[in-house]
């Protein structure tokens, strides 16, 4: 295997529990590191019956992007959240671990979970402000 040539992974990104401006904010950075199926000003949004003044535990939004994780991308710089984002990682092992190292380069990242499998792991994160 020749190992100076790029390649790619997916690892599909879904966000929750979190204000639309926030979710921009995470989507935005990722879509300046990676290769994505989101446009880069691609603005999430609620649907119509979705107002901020619904969300609650029982109303929830959902974002989910895929990204062709890389080994060479832009290395980012501190992002601010209004509030901590969940942020649900799946993928291969190696994709999953370079896009949580990319995040855990603008945003401070706790670790809530994981799942394994053979081929790929999903994880759990909670991203807060990054500091900067």
């Amino acid at each position: 295997m020749n190992t100076t040539q790029e390649y790619t992974t997916p690892v599909v990104v879904t966000l929750s529990s979190c204000a639309k401006e926030d979710a921009h904010s995470v989507f935005r950075l990722l879509t300046q590191s990676f290769a994505s199926d989101r446009a880069e000003n691609d603005v999430p949004d609620y649907t119509s019956h979705d107002t901020p003044h619904d969300i609650s535990a029982e109303h929830t939004t959902v974002w989910t992007s895929t990204f062709e994780v890389s080994p060479s991308h832009a290395k980012p710089g501190p992002v601010r959240l209004t509030a901590p984002v969940r942020v649900d990682l799946q993928g291969t092992y190696w994709g999953v671990d370079r896009m949580t190292e990319t995040l855990a380069d603008a945003f401070a990242v706790k670790a809530q979970g994981m799942a394994a499998g053979d081929q790929e792991k999903d994880v759990q994160l909670l991203l807060e402000s990054g500091s900067g």
